[in-house]
């Protein structure tokens, strides 16, 4: 993968996932971040590539060239290129990650009853289509 590429891969049928891909969107001017859901043809076989599982989506997946982060250390590797005062959650890094991905888990695992699910993945608008790769 191009060395300076971002991508992120998302729960395409997850309520919460497209929302956050929507929030980037909006936040990301400079269009740092290119997508692509966990369940496409590009996020299984980045998922494979990485020896990640291709049949869970509860995580969040950062793919910055041939580095790879998943879950909160993706979530706030993105934060620090968003345009405006959200660059500055990347300084929760500063807590352990073990403690990060607890609170995302509990997340993560009750984000459909919680948020809602779709039945096929979201279709970009026309504006944001060519930052999605499958």
């Amino acid at each position: 993968m191009e060395e300076n590429l971002k991508v992120v891969l998302f729960d395409g049928v997850c309520n919460l996932c497209n929302g956050s891909v929507q929030f980037v969107l909006k936040r990301d001017k400079k269009g740092i971040f290119k997508f692509a859901s966990l369940q496409s043809d590009f996020g299984q076989n980045i998922l494979t590539k990485y020896g990640l599982p291709t049949d869970d989506y509860n995580s969040f997946v950062l793919v910055e060239g041939d580095r790879i982060f998943t879950r909160s250390t993706a979530a706030l590797r993105v934060t620090r290129h968003l345009d405006g005062l959200w660059k500055f959650l990347y300084s929760f890094m500063i807590i352990p990650a073990p403690i990060r991905d607890a609170v995302y888990g509990i997340i993560a695992r009750n984000r459909y009853r919680m948020f809602g699910k779709r039945e096929a993945c979201m279709i970009p608008q026309p504006e944001w289509k060519a930052r999605f790769l499958d």
